[in-house]
Parts: structure tokens; C-alpha cells; sequence
């Protein structure tokens, strides 16, 4: 079903609350798994250790800095996993700083509606670190507001994140597409009257807005990007994303798949 974004009754919405990682942003693992198998770990050892609720809980709600997470990483490494101090070190490092880059397909279809009247608001579980990282991939400006559980001091799939976000919006929940790669969130969202879209990928974002189909256009692999553009994605083995658990089991996800 075709929509219009344009203002009237037959707009569908009037803001869009959208997470950013597995979603905008998205994380290269490869340096990281290469330092695993060099290790002798299976990959994914240290996202394993390192997004557990103890470790990345108080990291996502603007406890602990990046650097004292790696380090809190990299004990439980040398705890856990048999490697050395070193080499501990060396793999919470490379988990902390994996490279990161937008998806330009996404970042086009969030700028279209927003220069069609909606309100965009980035709902996220991230860092501290959020607002520089979002300037380092030329989008500063992207959204009007920018609700980060390191900066409010609670995560999603809580219920106030959710009105903090609706507040920013300024619309009525029923007004609102929610955006969001984790099904938990998604439901919280929909429990308070929003429509929720479980993103798998940039069609489904735009099929919920009406937007017809857009090219890539991303420059081939290795080109530098222009100053100030958001970084595509290159496709490049992801990490999990940094986001908090919800319950005593360590979920991850992995490339916007549940797991």
C-alpha cells in the first residue's frame, strides 16, 4: 500500500522515532574476529563477554566511559577465555573501536521525511559517545532530536525512554512510526499505541513511509567519503551493536539479527 508523507489526512504519520544501530549505523568486525582466530577464540568470543547486562548495562546508561568498558572487557577476557593480559587487552580495544559506518539508503530515506514535515527523532541505546560518533558519519544534523540512554539514564524497551521520545516528538503515539531492528522494542513501542516497524532492511523502512525505491549510489569499496557525507555501508562482516540487556540471558545481535 502506497502512502503519502505529504501533510493532510492522508498522511499516516507525523514523526518517526528510529533507532540508530543495526538500523543506521552499523559496525566492521573484521579486524576484531581476525585478532579471535589469532587468539585461538572462536569468533565472537568478546562481544560474548563484553554485552553481558554486568558489562555493557552500565556502559549504555552513561556509567562508565568506552575506555573503562574496554578495560572492565578486557579483565573479564583474561578471566574467562584462558588469553592473555595482552591479548585481552588487544581484543577489548579492537571490540571498543570497530570502525563503523551509515547506511546511505536509510540516511536518505530518514532526510526525505523529514524534509516532507515529519519529526525525526533517533531513539537509541548508546554510549557517551553518540553525539560525536554521529558527526564523525556527517550526521549531526540528521534528526531534530537525539533521545540516548547514555544522556537520559534509561533504555529501551523501557517504558520512559518511549515517553521521552514522544515528548521530543511533539505527536500523539498513534501519529508515530517506531523503527527499531529488536522485536522487544518494537512491542514496547506498539503496548503504547505507536506503529512499529521491525526493521530487517532499508525496504521495509521505505515501504512503511511510501517512499519509492532509491539508488544506493555508494562509491566502490576502499573510496574515501566526502567530507562531511554519511559512510556507507560496505557489506563488511558486522559486530553487535552496543545496546543493553533486558533480562539475566546475554542477547546479541548480530548484523540486526536477533540471536
Amino acid at each position: 500500500m502506497t502512502t503519502s508523507l505529504a501533510p493532510g489526512p492522508t498522511r499516516p504519520f507525523d514523526a518517526v522515532l528510529c533507532d540508530v544501530d543495526n538500523v543506521i549505523r552499523f559496525y566492521d568486525s573484521t579486524r576484531l574476529g581476525a585478532l579471535e582466530r589469532a587468539a585461538g577464540l572462536p569468533e565472537g568470543t568478546t562481544a560474548g563477554v563484553g554485552f553481558t547486562p554486568a558489562l555493557d548495562g552500565p556502559l549504555l546508561l552513561g556509567r562508565v566511559t568506552l575506555r573503562q568498558w574496554a578495560g572492565l572487557v578486557a579483565d573479564a577476557l583474561g578471566a574467562e577465555a584462558g588469553v592473555t593480559a595482552g591479548q585481552a587487552r588487544e581484543l577489548a580495544d579492537a571490540l571498543a573501536g570497530s570502525p563503523f559506518s551509515a547506511d546511505a539508503e536509510v540516511v536518505s530515506l530518514l532526510r526525505r521525511a523529514r524534509a516532507a514535515g515529519l519529526t525525526l527523532v533517533l531513539v537509541t541505546n548508546a554510549t557517551v559517545d553518540l553525539e560525536s560518533d554521529l558527526a564523525r558519519m556527517g550526521l549531526a544534523e540528521l534528526a531534530d532530536h537525539v533521545v540516548s540512554s547514555a544522556r537520559v539514564g534509561v533504555a529501551k524497551p523501557d517504558r520512559e525512554i518511549y515517553e521521552i521520545a514522544l515528548d521530543r516528538a511533539g505527536a500523539a503515539p498513534e501519529r508515530c512510526l517506531f523503527v527499531d531492528d529488536l522485536r522487544e522494542n518494537v512491542e514496547a513501542a506498539r503496548a503504547l499505541g505507536m506503529t512499529g516497524l521491525h526493521y530487517r532492511g532499508p525496504a521495509d523502512l521505505r515501504e512503511a513511509l511510501g517512499l519509492p525505491g532509491l539508488k544506493r549510489g555508494a562509491p566502490a569499496r576502499g573510496s574515501p567519503p566526502r567530507a562531511g557525507a554519511p559512510v556507507p555501508s560496505t557489506g563488511a562482516a558486522r559486530q553487535p551493536c552496543l545496546r543493553p540487556r533486558t533480562s539475566g540471558a546475554a542477547k546479541v545481535s548480530f548484523g540486526g539479527r536477533e540471536s
